[in-house]
């Protein structure tokens, strides 16, 4: 056993071998609905747990876990809003308690038991009161994206049966009133911000909302909660929808429990009562990873969370970081990387000396964590000098000076990225999952970190690398407590994503070390086979050019089915800060780049269509050093142009948590595809 599993076990009060109790025991203390099989298509359906020796944890329920932590940490901070250039907290008592004045008004709206309230809209104390009243009601709590359309909301109101639907504001507001007359179960409509603009029956502001349960009486609700089974549902995942239409995630309140406490001490989570963690809540909730990272182990550990501004990610996030300064961040890698720009454009504008001086400190830092600085041995002088007197300064700007822990997840990260963060004495503990695992099944952490590693199965839980080929690689399996119910109302799905033993395969290839480090080496869904039979994934090679030439964004290899490989490049660009659409305008590092080359463009336009020679021949000479590095012919790109856009969110070719959509690419791009096998 590790030590970081021992620890792990210590600290959720599990029981050495010669105490443990068994499964049965710890199971003939609780009670769980009747189930006959580990996975179920129906709402109110119920699951058998995949509980076993390392896995004792006792079921619980949501609101089992609020209660206790209510206990442990009441008087505590828990949320912080801002509000007139001031933050508003509330504590975990005062929490609670809206939760179930939140719930109440549910009931009393007429939300049905496993029926769905759908929430729309940016991060926000009543988006977490309205997800756990609606537990606490006997409901299901439905994400929706705040960027999807009219008729990707209307997908997922409908399939969950929405009888509720909580809005930030008019906008959002908007594009449920373009649908509602398609959704037969919708009872009412609940909007958190902002004035009501329109007469709409049963439209409620959220002050008339929390005021409607009143005359519900506390023991009703009381009587639902006590009805409640940790091997039901509570949670729905709609998954981004890379592919076909996003499909309902089924998660159970053991998921969700055991997941939030065993997950985020992996990733060494302290306990309020040990040392109060504090986080900025600003990635969309309807994603797995902000939901189990901001909402639920925030519940679990008694962490203080922030809510960002609604335009956190068009600006703002970083000086939101700057005046709360959290204990730990987490990021997708698209924030990461823009936080690398930010910085890269800081040093860009310094004077001579200061950027002499951040680059011996970054030298300095980069070589000591390559040689494992890390793991615990101790700092070099020279070191200890170079974050003192540079990084610590270059951490501030980014509002992380007091930051303890650095987490990156929900899409892989490139090796670039972790090593500028790594140059400024910044970890990125890298976690590795699936909506379909309730987050995260492998962890990076203070204890387990290995460079381009998304860490080591989270204790309590298994894996297993099925048909391994000759260089270790194999389908990342899944098995543990954090493995979902199942699809909604999709059992051919469900058939597939999960095997007859109940693993739940993920689609991704992989290969693990010695040590039991998992290393991610492809997609098999993206795995592109050529027309000459050769498996190549893309990943490497699009990080390898990215790597290699610093004027491209985003890099897509194209060859499936074909007689060679070729690829899609975009320029680095400035975006719209409304709107967050890409412009023409090249961004400050790739103007620098143009300038080094002696070229005069200052817009994308001014490159496409080979109208600039020096970049085009910039960009050849990066993709032949990168074929020469090619481990055969089938693997060298043959082909290659620029688009005349950068891939976004608005776009379609990025999916919400910043993740290629590429079957979306392939069809917007079909015509310059095409021209390439001509």
């Amino acid at each position: 056993m590790t030590d970081l599993k021992k620890e792990a076990e210590e600290a959720v009060g599990v029981k050495s071998r010669e105490e443990k109790e068994s499964v049965e025991e710890v199971l003939s203390n609780v009670s769980l609905a009747p189930a006959q099989s580990l996975w179920t298509t129906e709402a109110s359906g119920s699951v058998k747990l995949r509980m076993d020796e390392d896995c004792l944890q006792e079921p619980i329920t949501v609101h089992q876990m609020f209660k206790a932590s209510v206990e442990k940490y009441n008087s505590l901070w828990a949320l912080a809003t801002r509000k007139k250039d001031k933050w508003e907290k509330i504590t975990f008592s005062e929490y609670y308690h809206r939760c179930r004045t939140a719930a109440r008004s549910f009931l009393k709206l007429g939300l049905e038991r496993f029926h769905s309230v759908a929430i729309l809209g940016f991060n926000s104390a009543e988006w977490f009161f309205s997800a756990v009243g609606t537990i606490f009601a006997g409901g299901v709590m439905t994400g929706i994206y705040a960027t999807n359309s009219p008729e990707a909301c209307h997908h997922v109101a409908s399939d969950s049966k929405a009888n509720i639907i909580v809005v930030e504001n008019q906008k959002q507001l908007d594009k449920i009133l373009q649908v509602r007359d398609r959704l037969p179960h919708l009872k009412a409509i609940v909007q958190y911000s902002g004035p009501l603009q329109k007469t709409v029956s049963n439209l409620y502001s959220w002050e008339e909302f929390m005021e409607l349960g009143q005359d519900i009486p506390e023991k009703d609700l009381d009587e639902i909660i006590r009805s409640q089974k940790a091997n039901q549902c509570c949670v729905l995942i709609y998954t981004s929808g890379t592919t076909g239409k996003p499909k309902g995630v089924m998660l159970s309140h053991d998921n969700i429990t055991w997941t939030a406490h065993h997950a985020s001490r992996a990733g060494d989570v302290q306990p309020a009562n040990s040392r109060q963690e504090s986080l900025v809540s600003y990635l969309p909730l309807s994603h797995i990873a902000a939901q189990i990272y901001d909402l639920w182990t925030g519940i679990q550990w008694g962490e203080l969370v922030y809510f960002a501004q609604p335009d956190a990610l068009k600006g703002t996030l970083i000086s939101t970081l700057k005046d709360v300064h959290p204990s730990s961040h987490m990021g997708v890698p698209r924030v990461w990387e823009k936080m690398m720009e930010k910085i890269k454009e800081g040093i860009a504008h310094s004077g001579y000396l200061k950027k002499k001086m951040v680059t011996w400190a970054m030298t300095l830092s980069l070589e000591a964590h390559q040689k494992g600085i890390n793991k615990g041995e101790e700092r070099p002088f020279l070191f200890s000098l170079a974050d003192s007197l540079v990084l610590e300064k270059l951490r501030a700007e980014l509002g992380l000076s007091e930051c303890l822990k650095f987490f990156s997840g929900a899409a892989p990260i490139g090796k670039e990225t972790v090593e500028f963060f790594l140059a400024l004495n910044i970890i990125l503990y890298e976690a590795y999952g699936m909506s379909e695992s309730t987050g995260p099944h492998f962890m990076s952490g203070p204890k387990a970190y290995r460079l381009a590693s998304c860490g080591k199965v989270v204790p309590g839980c298994k894996f297993k690398l099925a048909n391994e080929d000759g260089d270790g690689n194999g389908e990342v399996c899944f098995w543990g407590r954090n493995v979902f119910m199942g699809y909604l109302n999709l059992e051919d799905k469900t058939r597939e994503t999960l095997d007859k033993d109940g693993w739940l395969r993920s689609g991704d290839l992989g290969r693990a070390d010695k040590d039991g480090f998992l290393y991610i080496t492809g997609r098999m869904k993206e795995l592109i086979i050529t027309a000459g039979g050769e498996n190549i994934p893309p990943l490497p090679i699009e990080d390898a050019v990215k790597k290699e030439i610093p004027i491209i964004s985003n890099a897509m290899l194209i060859g499936d089915n074909r007689k060679f490989l070729s690829m899609l490049l975009t320029l680095k660009c400035s975006f719209n800060a409304e709107t967050m659409e890409p412009t023409d305008n090249l961004s400050l590092e790739a103007l620098e780049c143009c300038q080094q080359l002696g070229s005069q463009a200052k817009k994308v336009s001014d490159i496409t269509g080979e109208k600039d020679k020096e970049v085009y021949q910039f960009i050849q000479n990066g993709i032949d050093n990168v074929n020469s590095r090619a481990v055969s012919n089938a693997q060298r790109i043959q082909k290659w142009t620029v688009l005349p856009k950068d891939f976004s969110v608005s776009g379609g070719e990025l999916g919400p948590t910043m993740k290629l959509r590429r079957p979306v690419v392939l069809e917007l791009y079909r015509q310059e595809i095409e021209k390439f096998y001509m």
